[in-house]
This record gives C-alpha cells, sequence and structure tokens, in this order.
C-alpha cells in the first residue's frame, strides 16, 4: 500500500467561531450523502485549509472498493467529529463558555 500523502496547514488557516476545528489525522464522519460517500461513512480529515471559509479535504474508506474516496471543499454542513476529535471540540466548547460566563 502506497503512503498516504498530506499537506501542511495553512498557518492563516484559523475558523471562525461557527465553523469546525479539525486537524489534520482527525476522524469524522458524514452527515449527508456525498457523491460516492453515503450518509455515516467515517474518515479522516488529511487536509484542512481555508482563509475565510474553514473546509476540509477527507479520506473515506468505502466499503465494495478497492481504494479510498477523497473529497475536499467539506466543512460543518457535511462532517460531523467523532472518537477524540468530538472529545477535544467538546472540552474546547465548554472551556469557552466558562471563560464567558
Amino acid at each position: 500500500m502506497a503512503a498516504m500523502q498530506t499537506w501542511k496547514p495553512h498557518s492563516l488557516a484559523n475558523p471562525h467561531d461557527d465553523q469546525l476545528d479539525l486537524r489534520i489525522g482527525d476522524k469524522v464522519c458524514t452527515i449527508v450523502d456525498l457523491p460516492g460517500v453515503a450518509e455515516g461513512t467515517e474518515g479522516k480529515v488529511i487536509l484542512a485549509n481555508g482563509f475565510n471559509w474553514q473546509r476540509y479535504r477527507v479520506r473515506f474508506e468505502v466499503a465494495g472498493r478497492d481504494t479510498a474516496v477523497e473529497l475536499g471543499d467539506l466543512d460543518q454542513r457535511h462532517l460531523a467529529p467523532i472518537g477524540r476529535a468530538a472529545r477535544r471540540l467538546a472540552k474546547e466548547a465548554k472551556r469557552a463558555a466558562r471563560m464567558a460566563g
């Protein structure tokens, strides 16, 4: 199996308050059907980028296919964090709420 290519995120690529703050390697699942990927399919973030609009490229291992599916330009309308990413984001949200109030 060939090594998966990853990219370094741009230093100015930071999400706004209403956007997901995912990192390369975070696990996600789809919350809508995407081309070639059914709702609920798990994947891994391989690129997090964007200045005004934080978006992600995700690699999905789809059952019944020999090769993985990579989709780009995904955001909070398409993805939900799972596992460690979800726990990290919940912890950050709780800390932000505590600081605000």
